[in-house]
């Protein structure tokens, strides 16, 4: 059966156990932490870090800013059309991709 709800609708939130940080350039880096056997084997036989460092562009992180978990989508895509204009085209086939990307890796949900 699809989903007939609206993704733009959608209110993602950040998930608060991921650290992150802006530099003076206004760019965001997120902390991601490797946990678990997995993570432990990679990091013991192939030397991959316990923390990842996770650089976003400019448009990623003008995005991961606006996520306040009280606006939408759309509503961010908004700003985001406001702030990089024609560059940010086509809108929201990349808000869709980015945010999916998001959520598959954990780094947001939505509101319920």
């Amino acid at each position: 059966m699809r989903d007939k709800r609206n993704y733009l609708d959608f209110v993602p939130v950040k998930n608060p156990q991921l650290p992150w940080q802006e530099d003076e350039g206004g760019i965001v880096t997120v902390e991601v932490t490797h946990r678990g056997i997995a993570a432990k084997v990679a990091q013991v036989a192939f030397n991959r870090p316990k923390v990842s460092q996770i650089h976003m562009d400019a448009f990623g992180s003008f995005i991961w800013k606006e996520i306040d978990g009280e606006q939408n989508i759309y509503e961010i895509g908004q700003k985001v059309k406001e702030y990089f204009g024609k560059e940010a085209e086509p809108l929201y086939e990349r808000l869709t991709t980015f945010f999916r990307i998001l959520a598959e890796n954990k780094y947001i949900t939505y509101k319920k």
